[in-house]
């Protein structure tokens, strides 16, 4: 397990001591509230999700926080992931990550979790390009996880066009070019007063279509520290 140190992260003043965890398919990353340093380990496709806490707890042991949250790349329910990710291990399931850390815990969605954090009021759209393509709605302050990217698109889905894959199989200026037209159609049919996008492939695009900015990877820390802000 290693530390880093790097930019100067978002916190959230009216929050508690929060630790926010990004379940990553590569690592899994903390931020305490408050605290000018990222901490991460490395996950992999074997991670389970005791591991994961396990591994969280012997990272932080020095550092005093009173909650926390968790972004995990699936579907959440009830504060628990509805299945395995794609990308990780198993165990993750109806995992209780409230007792497993012994803590105030909140789970939600990873892409749900950095939207939270770029939010700016009204109604957003965030879209989330990494392996596939993560997606939220925040409509006057209300959460709406939503699966965008399982919605059929021709004789696929459309992360089948705006996903990893698609941007190593179209190269990146045809996969830029899904990426518009995608944001173009969720656009229209949602109605967003604007667009983040985010994800780790988000910096790969050149440009972005009107009424859109780029997010950051850090703004998922913040989301987690918000969700613990009662207004």
């Amino acid at each position: 397990m290693s530390e880093q140190k790097a930019r100067r992260y978002p916190y959230e003043p009216k929050a508690p001591a929060v630790l926010a965890v990004d379940v990553g398919g590569s690592h899994v990353k903390t931020v305490l509230n408050g605290l000018d340093e990222r901490r991460r380990f490395v996950s992999g496709p074997k991670l389970t999700a005791q591991q994961m806490v396990d591994g969280v707890l012997d990272m932080t042991k020095d550092l005093e926080y009173t909650h926390v949250s968790v972004g995990c790349p699936a579907p959440i329910k009830d504060g628990k992931p509805v299945h395995d990710p794609v990308n990780l291990g198993k165990g993750w399931a109806g995992f209780d990550f409230g007792e497993a850390f012994a803590k105030p815990t909140k789970v939600i969605n990873d892409a749900t979790m950095q939207a939270l954090g770029s939010y700016d009021g009204g109604r957003m759209l965030f879209l989330g390009l990494g392996t596939g393509l993560g997606s939220t709605m925040i409509l006057d302050g209300v959460l709406a996880p939503m699966e965008l990217g399982h919605l059929a698109y021709k004789n696929h889905v459309w992360e089948h066009y705006v996903g990893e894959a698609a941007q190593e199989r179209l190269g990146l200026k045809r996969w830029e070019k899904m990426v518009h037209f995608a944001i173009e159609e969720f656009r229209k049919a949602l109605e967003p007063d604007y667009v983040v996008v985010g994800g780790g492939n988000a910096r790969a695009l050149t440009e972005l279509p009107p009424h859109c900015r780029l997010g950051h990877n850090e703004d998922a820390f913040l989301g987690g520290f918000r969700l613990w802000v009662e207004d």
